[in-house]
């Protein structure tokens, strides 16, 4: 397949993002408990686990797309369901590459900054 998006989710194992939490992303069950005179601990999901999370998904969806267009090579899928599963891979692939710009161009704004 694509080895470069299996890199994607070594990112959990990156210094610095496995404590950082995620602002604005809790679980609701963590904002109602916040709200409700909880403790308001760091409870919500990292941005590591979110990260990793999401190339799952996408390395899920494209090997769905991959086992489909073999069975539409084969004649065993349906061609709709091949091309569901292809757009589907495509629109995972791509919102994947944008937050993958979104973070580099990030971390390239916070290591011009000077101290």
């Amino acid at each position: 397949m694509m080895p470069g998006l299996q890199s994607v989710s070594s990112l959990s194992l990156t210094r610095g993002l496995g404590g950082a939490a995620l602002d604005g992303a809790q679980s609701s069950e963590t904002a109602t408990a916040e709200s409700a005179g909880g403790t308001g601990g760091a409870t919500g999901t990292s941005f590591a686990d979110t990260l990793n999370s999401m190339a799952s998904d996408t390395l899920d969806s494209l090997r769905n797309a991959e086992t489909m267009s073999v069975q539409g090579i084969q004649g065993k899928a349906d061609t709709r369901q091949v091309v569901d599963a292809v757009m589907s891979a495509q629109q995972s692939l791509q919102t994947a590459l944008a937050i993958r710009d979104k973070i580099v161009t990030a971390y390239l704004d916070v290591s011009r900054m000077s101290i």
